[in-house]
């Protein structure tokens, strides 16, 4: 179940808002100018689903955000517990970065935590099945897939090079949680 803190910058201890509720994390995201959604699949997945099978089954929604926001590029990103880099790739999304467009990502299944760093406060959203999330171009955040990552994500991008992480050189991520 997707879940939601939201934290003081400076205080890393104690989540001023937390809730599973869905329509509450839309809410408080939405405030901040972050999308989240919920989206279903038109028909049943078939176990370790490719690519081509993933965006069919999504592809009304996929269309329709494509068409909304003119974006360009749409692949599929899988990570699994024994990937053989998984803790270099953890690791390199740790940091807090930026981006020159949204980030879009729509979990097909698993999860992962996204750390928004916005209006003197840190947003912990974990998204999970059926969650969209897009954080806008320009806002600082991060991404903690945890040391046993399993997901598959949807990922839409306005490049059709795909996304370019600028980091801020904050060390406010090291200050915070992380998923395990």
């Amino acid at each position: 179940m997707s879940e939601l803190r939201v934290f003081d910058e400076a205080d890393s201890a104690r989540a001023r808002v937390h809730t599973r509720d869905f329509d509450t994390i839309r809410r408080e995201l939405g405030e901040v100018g972050i999308r989240f959604e919920r989206w279903e699949a038109n028909r049943p997945l078939t176990p370790g689903a490719g690519q081509e099978e993933i965006l069919a089954a999504y592809e009304g929604p996929v269309r329709r955000l494509m068409e909304e926001r003119g974006l360009q590029s749409v692949d599929v990103l899988g990570m699994v517990p024994d990937h053989p880099q998984r803790e270099a790739m953890r690791a390199r999304f740790l940091e807090e970065h930026t981006h020159s467009e949204d980030e879009v990502r729509f979990f097909v299944e698993g999860q992962g935590l996204f750390c928004i760093h916005k209006a003197g406060r840190v947003f912990f959203v974990l998204c999970e099945k059926d969650d969209l999330i897009s954080v806008p171009d320009g806002t600082p955040h991060w991404f903690d897939m945890g040391p046993r990552p399993r997901f598959t994500a949807i990922r839409l991008f306005t490049s059709k090079e795909g996304w370019v992480a600028r980091m801020t050189g904050n060390d406010i991520a090291s200050r915070f949680p992380r998923l395990e």
